[in-house]
């Protein structure tokens, strides 16, 4: 199997929990370049890919209203603000799904609620189609509207709840899970275990 379909099948499960073990860094790394993008942070700066040349980032997608993996993801991003080293080559960058609601102010706001320090910690809005194309055609995340009729509030999406990590070129080079999986005895220390292999992977990109 390519890299490519083992991708497709790593996030097949969207917003629903894996029980699949994030690759570890011992595996080939993944080959996917993140490409040209200019959106807007919550701070109404705009930001290109070339702002983030240079660095190594760790992205994460969500929306603010979600009421499924949203807050666990962002849950794991402070947590790595916390634990990664605080440099000026290094940051973590949160896209929105849903720009129509998640305007600067919204995203300034839910930044406030995980302590987000702005210098390292990017919250990016832009136009809808755009972000969605860049998800599915550039990370090759899953991303959809819910048009279920019975679809309740912070329900609006289906998206995936993983995480990438990007090097200094914007290739993006491994995923792993953003939040513990559900109904697993063993979840925590997983998860534990999968964000050493994140950060394993960030110190090894930085000294790239």
């Amino acid at each position: 199997m390519n890299r490519f379909l083992l991708l497709v099948v790593l996030l097949a499960t969207g917003c629903s929990s894996s029980s699949q073990r994030s690759p570890d860094v011992s595996q080939p790394d993944l080959d996917f370049p993140v490409g040209t993008f200019a959106l807007t942070e919550r701070s109404g700066n705009a930001v290109t890919d070339a702002d983030l040349k240079g660095k190594v980032w760790v992205a994460s997608f969500i929306f603010t209203r979600c009421s499924g993996p949203c807050p666990h993801v962002s849950a794991t991003m402070a947590k790595l603000q916390a634990e990664l080293p605080q440099r000026d080559d290094l940051k973590l960058v949160t896209f929105t799904i849903d720009p129509e609601h998640d305007t600067p102010a919204v995203l300034t706001k839910y930044a406030a609620n995980f302590n987000a320090d702005p210098e390292r910690w990017l919250f990016l809005t832009g136009p809808e189609k755009g972000i969605h194309e860049l998800l599915t055609k550039r990370f090759k995340q899953a991303v959809e509207k819910n048009r279920a009729p019975d679809a309740k509030p912070g329900e609006e999406f289906f998206h995936s709840s993983r995480l990438a990590v990007v090097d200094r070129n914007g290739t993006i080079r491994a995923v792993f899970d953003g939040k513990p999986a559900d109904n697993q005895p063993d979840a925590a220390e997983l998860h534990e275990a999968n964000l050493a292999r994140l950060k394993a992977t960030v110190t090894r990109l930085l000294a790239e």
